[in-house]
């Protein structure tokens, strides 16, 4: 299970550059790790974000082993319309997590 922080501002001004944040929590193997038999365990990383405004991709990062536990990103865009911001994380096994935040353009 992932938790999710957002930081995106409420209101912008049309044309305005805003900053947008994120960090997500989630449990992590990084894979180099051994059990006490000795067998390695299987990775468990977040491999893949992304970001869209009303539907158009802003962002997309790949993340890779020994980047961050709970990669926290931080990235900018232009305030052009008031609408949703959607957040995707995928990774390993089938790790999947979404979050929404909505913005008022004036």
């Amino acid at each position: 299970m992932a938790v999710a922080r957002l930081d995106v501002p409420k209101t912008a001004k049309r044309g305005e550059i805003i900053e947008i944040r994120t960090l997500v929590s989630h449990v992590m193997e990084n894979g180099f790790r051994r059990n006490y038999l000795g067998v390695p365990l299987p990775r468990d990383i977040i491999t893949d974000f992304s970001c869209s405004y009303n539907g158009v991709e802003i962002c997309r990062v790949a993340l890779y082993p020994s980047i961050a536990a709970n990669p926290f990103l931080s990235f900018t865009t232009i305030a052009t319309e008031s609408g949703t911001l959607t957040f995707n994380w995928r990774g390993d096994n089938g790790f999947n997590h979404s979050e929404t935040a909505s913005i008022a353009v004036e």
